[in-house]
């Protein structure tokens, strides 16, 4: 489901942000700014026109972000695991 999806004042889980691109820069400063895989966000409030823009909380931090911004942000499925975003860190025994 994308972040645009979620109700007003209901909360998901994010999996991942899709990149249009190797070199897109709104997909790598929505990570910067705390989108990342695992962490909970919540819809907070919603513009009067076509719900844009759309203020969400991540943590005790609001953030207001146009639709394209939002929907960028894919959110993980009650009871999935995250989509990987980089390979697993080898620990050496």
């Amino acid at each position: 489901m994308l972040l645009t999806n979620l109700p007003l004042l209901h909360s998901g889980v994010i999996d991942h942000v899709q990149a249009r691109s190797a070199q897109d820069m709104v997909a790598r400063r929505l990570s910067e700014l705390g989108f990342v895989p695992g962490e909970p966000v919540r819809v907070v409030a919603l513009g009067p026109v076509g719900h844009d823009p759309m203020a969400v909380e991540i943590g005790f931090t609001r953030f207001a972000l146009r639709r394209a911004e939002a929907e960028r942000i894919v959110l993980r499925q009650a009871g999935a695991t995250p989509a990987p975003s980089t390979p697993p860190l080898e620990v050496a025994a």
